[in-house]
Order: structure tokens, then sequence, then C-alpha cells
């Protein structure tokens, strides 16, 4: 039976091996002299000194290797299936060779390493370059439109002319139109909301998003959740020929500058949500309840911040970071005063969010390259609250988040810490939702 090693714990024990086993080698890379004749292959093994004793028979693509033999300071190049791998002279000796498997799926799977030499003479090794299953990352837009092509983001996307691959959204089977190792394009079939799977020649993987999520939705202008603006500032909810799913939330305009510093102008570039209402004492019902109502952000750092997002060619994106601040009702409510709990909360307001304590995300997509627009196509946008650890400035937030935190939100295009060029964008935000990583 063949010996294959855990593909994770390999990597970590090669990296752990390379790291603090070869400093000598690294000192001396002069010394290394290509050797006449041929090599002899004994066997192959973990880098890792601990598990030396396992013999392999076959390793993942861009796992470490060590090969144990006989004159390998001969070998000249080595070549994995039809993959050449690259030696690094550094971890060639004459009795040892630390080699990476080649990270790219091989066209021809003989199951042989050819170890060649300068005189092109080759020895034959039998070793299995073994490919994993599907993975699945992400969605060019988790909310295409039916009939429409979409691109699928992951990894091990084989196309096997004998075991073609599928992609499911559902359990309806989509048209694929387009594979690559790392992306699909196929035309998104006409369901609801769902998971997508692919299935090829090495296994299956299930999307941990879906199609359509309507999981933790916060935000769809629509009337779903019935939430909207419920702060100091009226943005505009509005639809028109590039609608995804009716109305969405637009920051920005063809007729608003935004400067170069991402300067303040709250007026049309920020969206509030606060919770509460009018009433003695302060409730939160209606379109002014918690956002802890909606969703359940007790596990949040094994969450995400996601919506879709739109801006057109004509009005890129140019400057300021788009801040997304959630906060708890001890920092900001819409009224203030006693709460139905019991406590002194404080009304509207802009300083809890104007500073360096409370942690945001910032998403910046203009920085680096200076401009950024979505192609006047619609694109999910994806943001970890684990990444949420930024001040207003850009800088680390002294404070930290916690599962209370997330009762109201801000999103506000002001600052972040760059320098951009003055502009004119338009920002369309649709179907803010907060959602599980896994």
């Amino acid at each position: 039976m063949k010996k294959y090693i855990s593909k994770i714990a390999f990597y970590a024990a090669a990296t752990l091996t390379l790291a603090f086993g070869f400093t000598a080698c690294e000192d001396e890379p002069d010394k290394f002299e290509l050797a006449g004749g041929k090599p002899t292959i004994y066997y192959i093994r973990p880098v890792n000194v601990e598990a030396a004793d396992s013999l392999l028979t076959g390793a993942y693509m861009g796992n470490s290797i060590c090969i144990v033999g006989d004159n390998l300071r001969s070998v000249y190049k080595m070549v994995f299936n039809d993959q050449e791998a690259t030696l690094n002279n550094s971890y060639i000796t004459d009795n040892t060779i630390l080699v990476d498997v080649p990270n790219e799926i091989p066209g021809e799977v003989s199951d042989l390493i050819y170890f060649i030499t300068k005189d092109r003479d080759t020895v034959k090794y039998e070793f299995s370059v073994l490919v994993p299953g599907p993975v699945i990352s992400s969605m060019s837009c988790e909310y295409a439109a039916p009939g429409t092509v979409a691109t699928l983001y992951g990894d091990y996307f084989v196309d096997d002319p004998n075991v073609p691959l599928k992609l499911f959204v559902g359990d309806v089977e989509a048209t694929v139109k387009n594979v690559t190792k790392g992306a699909i394009d196929f035309v998104v079939p006409d369901v609801e909301e769902s998971n997508i799977r692919v299935t090829n020649i090495y296994g299956e993987a299930k999307s941990a998003f879906h199609y359509k999520d309507t999981r933790g939705l916060l935000f769809d202008f629509d009337g779903v959740t019935g939430l909207g603006n419920h702060g100091w500032h009226a943005q505009v909810i509005e639809s028109d020929e590039t609608s995804i799913t009716g109305k969405f939330l637009r920051l920005g305009g063809a007729d608003v500058t935004l400067s170069e510093d991402g300067g303040w102008d709250d007026s049309h570039f920020s969206f509030e949500y606060w919770p509460g209402q009018w009433t003695t004492p302060q409730e939160y019902t209606g379109d002014g309840i918690l956002l802890t109502d909606l969703a359940d952000f007790s596990d949040w750092e094994n969450m995400s911040l996601k919506f879709e997002f739109y801006v057109p060619k004509s009005n890129p994106w140019m400057a300021g970071s788009m801040q997304i601040v959630f906060a708890g009702r001890d920092k900001v409510t819409l009224a203030g005063g006693l709460d139905v709990f019991g406590d002194e909360v404080p009304g509207a307001n802009n300083s809890y969010f104007n500073g360096k304590e409370l942690p945001r995300g910032l998403y910046t997509p203009w920085y680096p390259s200076g401009s950024f627009d979505t192609g006047d196509e619609w694109i999910t946008v994806t943001v970890p609250f684990t990444n949420f650890i930024y001040g207003s400035d850009g800088t680390v937030a002294t404070g930290k988040l916690t599962a209370s935190d997330f009762t109201s939100l801000l999103i506000f295009v002001w600052s972040g810490g760059y320098t951009g060029t003055e502009c004119h964008p338009i920002l369309k935000l649709d179907n803010i939702r907060a959602v599980p990583n896994k």
C-alpha cells in the first residue's frame, strides 16, 4: 500500500526544516559543483527529520520532499510527470536533494520523476504527484442574474477529458463556459438561494457561501428587512437600469466631489443606521431594531460582512477609504436617554467613530493602482470581521470588538490614511449581510 503524507502537516514540517536545517548551505552557496555521471535514487522521505523513517511513494503538489541517493549533485534537471521542478543548489548534496513538488497540475501523468544530468542522461523513479480535490473560495457576484456569465474562484479546477468537471447551483447543473486551475466561468441557472458544488476527477467541493445569500441579511433596501437610512443623513436609495435586486444605496454622484485626502463629506458619503425610536424609554423596534436582532454575531470572529458593489467606469473611485463601523448601543443610538433595558445610552453623534479607539474595517480597493471601478458590473465584496482592526486614520485601533458591538452600522467614505486623486465617484451597494465564513 502506498504511504502518503498529510498535506498540511508535511508542509509545516518542511517549512521548519528548511528554515533551521540548512543555514550552512546558504552561507556557502559557491561550494556546489555539478558532478558527472548518473544519480542513484534509493528512496524519498519527508523533509521533517522526525518523520524520516516514513518512505513516500507520492506527495501533494507544492509539498517539499527529500530525495536520498548517491551522486545527486549530478542532477541538472528534475521533472515530475511533465512538470519541471525548481532546483536550489543550496539544498543539493551528494546524498540528498530537497525539492518542492511542482504546483502545476500535470498534463500527462506517468507517475515518474525524471532525473536528468547535464549530459541529458535520464534516470526514472516511480512517484505519484497527488492533486487535491477542487477548492471553492468565492464568486464574482453572488447575486448574478440568471442567464448571465459569472466566475467561480478557487483552486484545482481540473477538467479531465475522461471525467469532465461539473458545476451545480443547488441541484441544477450549470453550463460551464471556461475552466482554468483557479477559475470557472459558467452560465447562472434560474434557481433560488443555493450552495454551489463542483465535481471533477479528483473529488467534490461545496461552497460555504450561498448564491443569492440571505443569511444575516441586514439591508436589502427593498423592504425585506425594512431597514434603511436611520440617522442624520438620508442617502439616496434608488433603482435604475443597473439594479441587481431592485433598490440599492448610492453614495456620491457625478456632481459630488471627493477630495484627494477623502475629506469629510457626510452629506454625500455617510450612511448611518443607528437603532432606537423617539420613545420614552427608548425602544428598539420597527425600523430601529438592534442589528443583533437580525443576525447572530456571537461567532463574529468567524464571519464576514458582504455586499454587492457597483462602481461605473464613468465615475471611478480614487480617494478615501470606505470605513465600515459597527458599534454597540453604549456608543450610539438614535434618540439616547434611558432605554428599555434600563441603561442610559448616548444619542446620535459622530464622536464615537471619529478616532482610533473603535475598530473598523477599511475598504480601499483603488489603492495602490490609483483608481477603481467594477467595469459596469456588480461584484460581491467580502470584508472579514477579523480585519476590523483599524482606526479612522488607517492605523491600528486601540480598542477591541465584542459581539455586543454589532447593534448599529456606519458606512462612511472618508480618510483612511491614503492620499488619492480628487474624483466624482458613484458607489452603489446592495444586500448588506453578515455571514459565516464556513
